[in-house]
């Protein structure tokens, strides 16, 4: 079941399902319980995009001093994409920013 759709920074609208929030996110990290929205803001409006693996892209949102959201997305098509998963860590990769928001 698709929970929400938002739209890439290129336009793809990428899903949010049951599956991947409650047994991707939350059962593996029970703090993300509460950022859902945040999920889909990140993918939305990122401060950075990083290059992931196998084709995925990383939305990168400050949430407060020194915490980084994460969410991994996959864009399949222009018409299709979902999110992977996500998390908040205390730093980011620099190094494999693609694109970032001008200020």
């Amino acid at each position: 079941m698709i929970l929400d759709i938002v739209e890439s920074i290129n336009g793809v609208p990428i899903r949010l399902t049951d599956e991947r929030w409650y047994e991707h996110i939350v059962n593996k990290r029970p703090r993300m319980s509460g950022y859902r929205q945040a999920v889909l803001d990140t993918v939305s409006d990122p401060e950075f995009i990083l290059r992931g693996t196998e084709g995925s892209k990383v939305a990168i949102l400050n949430t407060g001093r020194n915490q980084w959201l994460h969410v991994f997305y996959i864009e399949l098509n222009q018409d299709d994409g979902f999110i992977i998963s996500a998390y908040i860590k205390n730093s980011f990769n620099r190094n494999q920013i693609i694109w970032r928001r001008e200020f």
